[in-house]
């Protein structure tokens, strides 16, 4: 039972020293009130012992009401505490639920999407490898290219002799390659479009190999001649062709790199006709052109037509199994899919397109590209240095046969290495670096010819010379040389492919017809002026590209087209 706190026989004090200070109930009440009793407490009035009663009632209930308020306190924490303990508890307990249920949801699916992710790995590699299939048939037409265009050098000699060719008669049969593709450029992408990339390809090679023939078994300049003009006229569609069927079957964020295996192939195929040239004789020499005409055929019947090609002709069902072959059987392709169409639908509410629409406003921005980057590639000299590679190092005091070797290898070397770049830095860089070099290559080999013909420094001229060309040579492929055709095969849109395609391919040969039919007479004019010359269009190519050239990289054809026409 509690003590009534309130009765005032509980808190009287008995006898000693707190009785005689005279404080009531041991000094509380004093202390709280201040009131005293007097030195003898027996001696106290009625009026101050029902005064005493009374304040000891009062501060009985007080402390009661306290001692009741501490203990509410006192429970009102213990129960918080208890509270903050559970809740701790339950989200503790939840924690280690939702992570035990949370791994058990993860290791699952991880299981899963790991043999999904090995899946789409294992259908992109398939799709992959039937990209690099079809890009290796397409390029051995590059190689073609690059056989064409190399033979005439290593041959020179062999063939004047022979034939008791003129240097002019000789001329003739360097340039009129040039004349052939010039006409193949022409109809390149009319045939393209009629018989489809591969039928085109396939259309060329059988040209090619009828050419190799007739120069084989030539006796005079006439049957040479025409069978160089048959050699211009596939390689003409085939420089048109290829890049664009390697642009329309590879994914955007390869298409630099794999669309570049063309520019690789011509130079790998300008390499062996040097190498192999410096061995045999101009008739075997021709017979190896052969080979890679025929891998071309046989090759052509196991990769897959363009899927672009194929949903604007209407195929609508080979359209998508060729897609899907070339993205692998399982890879999803209806984004692309749906992409591809969708551009297909606009492009067939176009009406048909003659000449004067690449002077439309949404289309003259792309040919101004496409023949401006074929006009300073072409006349910045490479094809006078290519087709006369043997003449220029003769005059530099360097065996022909030896100068050529190097100055292809490095062709090689170098555009491989751009192709590694050209996807991750660009089209632009590599353009504007080429373009410097190609100036820098030309501003020596000028001055080399400069000092030869006042007779200064004769020590330093073939050095100057040599290493002029190599600069050159080696800028050229790892920009100039491959990324117009490249850019040529992205930025026209598919209506105006065929004719937009077309002209740049013509003035691309007609460039190369120019150079090297007019480089003999200005080098008789001035040998140290026609270098100048040239460096004079390379500093004009840096600003085009500063000024005009567009960014292609990452970007879906589509994509590319839609954004060269605003």
């Amino acid at each position: 039972m509690r003590k009534n706190w309130g009765n005032c026989r509980e808190f009287q004090c008995k006898e000693g020293p707190e009785r005689k200070k005279g404080y009531v109930n041991g000094s509380i009440d004093g202390v709280l009130f201040g009131i005293q009793g007097n030195e003898d407490g027996n001696n106290r009035t009625d009026k101050d012992q029902k005064k005493v009663e009374l304040t000891t009632s009062l501060t009985g209930v007080l402390l009661q009401y306290k001692y009741k308020l501490f203990r509410n306190c006192i429970t009102y924490v213990e129960e918080t505490w208890k509270s903050f303990r559970v809740v701790c508890r339950e989200e503790k307990m939840a924690a280690k639920q939702e992570v035990e249920k949370g791994n058990a949801n993860i290791t699952e699916p991880l299981i899963v999407q790991e043999k999904q992710g090995e899946a789409q790995i294992k259908s992109n590699n398939g799709g992959l490898r039937m990209v690099l299939l079809s890009i290796f048939v397409a390029v051995c037409g590059s190689f073609e290219f690059g056989s064409c265009a190399g033979y005439s050098a290593p041959a020179q000699y062999g063939i004047m002799n022979e034939l008791g060719l003129s240097y002019s008669q000789y001329s003739v049969f360097g340039s009129i390659l040039s004349i052939g593709a010039m006409i193949g450029a022409i109809s390149s992408g009319w045939i393209a479009d009629s018989i489809g990339r591969k039928g085109a390809m396939r259309m060329s090679s059988m040209v090619c190999i009828a050419g190799w023939i007739t120069v084989y078994l030539s006796f005079g300049s006439v049957s040479l001649d025409s069978g160089r003009f048959l050699l211009g006229y596939g390689i003409g569609i085939l420089s048109y062709v290829i890049p664009v069927f390697i642009a329309e079957i590879t994914p955007k964020n390869h298409r630099g790199t794999l669309a570049t295996a063309n520019q690789l192939f011509i130079v790998t195929g300008l390499f062996i006709a040097f190498v192999v040239g410096a061995f045999v004789t101009w008739r075997t020499l021709a017979l190896t052109g052969i080979l890679p005409c025929m891998v071309l055929l046989v090759g052509l019947f196991f990769i897959p037509e363009s899927p672009r090609w194929l949903a604007r002709a209407g195929y609508e069902r080979e359209f998508k199994a060729e897609l899907q072959k070339l993205r692998g059987v399982e890879a999803d392709i209806s984004e692309e899919e749906a992409e591809i169409q969708e551009y297909m639908v606009t492009h067939q509410l176009l009406p048909k397109v003659g000449i004067m629409v690449l002077l439309d406003k949404q289309n003259v921005r792309s040919v101004i590209v496409g023949v401006g980057l074929m006009v300073f590639q072409q006349f910045g000299g490479y094809n006078g240095i290519v087709f006369y590679a043997d003449q220029i190092f003769v005059s530099a005091g360097v065996p022909p046969n030896l100068g050529g070797i190097l100055y292809s290898s490095l062709q090689v070397i170098v555009t491989a290495f751009g192709a590694s770049l050209i996807d991750r830095l660009g089209r632009r860089p590599l353009l504007m670096v080429s373009a410097f070099g190609l100036l820098l290559g030309c501003l020596l080999t000028g001055i080399s010819f400069f000092l030869k013909a006042h007779q200064l420094a004769p020590n330093l001229v073939p050095i100057l010379a040599v290493t002029g060309i190599m600069v050159h040579i080696g800028f050229y492929s790892v920009g100039l040389g491959p990324i117009p055709w490249l850019i040529m095969s992205e930025i026209f849109p598919l209506h105006v492919k065929a004719i937009a395609g077309s002209l740049v391919t013509l003035v691309n040969w007609f460039g190369a017809w120019a150079v090297s039919y007019t480089f003999n007479f200005l080098m008789n004019w001035s040998s140290h002026g026609t270098f100048f010359g040239y460096a004079f269009v390379c500093a004009a190519a840096i600003v085009f590209i500063i000024m005009v050239v567009p960014e292609t990289k990452g970007q879906t054809l589509e994509e590319i087209q839609a954004s060269m026409n605003r």
